[in-house]
């Protein structure tokens, strides 16, 4: 098994990072793959490097596995981040557009409807990245955080996108490609040490967040200590909820729309991402309507999926 980092040379702040990461020692060129893209191998580490959108490219676990036998643990994406506040910023989050009815068309890549199988090193990536960005000077002028779920490609394997935000300002410094670099580096077990966040199938407690804005502050309160594991972030535009004319939001069954549909999905792909792990939602409470909560509640209770309190997952 390998794992897959994907990068494409379109995206400044994807490329940037890669050449940063193949610098390091250890490399050699990988096996050859078809359709113009280059390869790079250091242990069980492949890069794949292509010239294309990097949320257009579906299926590139499976399509590395029948170009040269290898089967994929994970993907990793190297990406640009952009927001209306400009910010720099450097993120990590899982991937899908769960919320979205099959007749949509998805904005930024993906299946509608669908949530990939979140990367188990999300909360220990944030964490690492949080102390490799001090360390690098990058701090407070970078924020270091999660993004909610969105956007695609469609993978079959666990996967999580690493970006660099804002603008192009940012996405071509050298000193964020670098820090992203070495949290590759570091959280891939490349430097002789252990890999970070290779989950090894206990017991533990896993974060399924539902509800807030896209940069999910008050489950990054959470997931910003140590020992936490992150499944979906389902953000309250993954939820869109409709009162049916004779509901009154009592119940999950008052309440139309594709906000079940996002939840169960996602739910049972951050199931299938931690095996034997014990999957507990967290609400960001202040961001419902009595109704909404209401409702989402009795869909948990409903789905036997625990609500939990932030000291729950301590």
């Amino acid at each position: 098994m390998v794992v897959l980092v994907v990068a494409t040379a379109s995206d400044p702040a994807s490329i940037g990072p890669a050449a940063a990461f193949l610098a390091m020692p250890g490399w050699s060129p990988g096996p050859p793959i078809p359709e113009g893209m280059e390869s790079f191998t250091n242990g069980d580490v492949r890069l794949l490097k292509h010239e294309r959108s990097i949320i257009a490219e579906d299926d590139l676990d499976n399509r590395w596995q029948a170009a040269t036998g290898e089967a994929v643990s994970e993907v990793i994406f190297l990406s640009k981040h952009t927001a209306v506040s400009n910010r720099p910023a450097l993120t990590v989050h899982p991937i899908g557009v769960p919320h979205l009815r099959e007749d949509e068309t998805p904005p930024q890549g993906g299946r509608p409807g669908w949530a990939a199988l979140p990367n188990p090193r999300i909360g220990p990536w944030l964490r690492l990245m949080q102390k490799i960005a001090v360390d690098q000077g990058l701090v407070p002028e970078f924020e270091i955080t999660l993004e909610a779920t969105h956007h695609g490609p469609v993978t079959n394997t666990p996967t999580m996108f690493v970006e660099i935000g804002s603008t192009e300002e940012y996405w071509c410094r050298q000193d964020a490609a670098q820090a992203i670099a070495l949290v590759l580096w570091k959280g891939l077990g490349l430097d002789e040490g252990n890999t970070v966040g290779s989950w090894q199938g206990n017991s533990e407690k896993v974060l399924l967040g539902i509800g807030g804005g896209h940069y999910a502050p008050r489950h990054m309160d959470i997931v910003i200590k140590d020992g936490i594991w992150v499944g979906h972030l389902l953000s309250g535009y993954s939820l869109p909820m409709e009162v049916s004319p004779q509901g009154n939001g009592k119940s999950s069954s008052d309440v139309g729309g594709m906000w079940k549909h996002s939840i169960k999905v996602s739910y049972d792909a951050t199931k299938a991402a931690f095996p034997g792990g014990q999957v507990i939602a967290h609400l960001d409470q202040k961001s419902f309507k009595g109704w909404q909560k209401n409702a989402i509640m009795s869909y948990l209770q409903e789905l036997n999926i625990r609500i939990g309190k932030p000291n729950d997952f301590i």
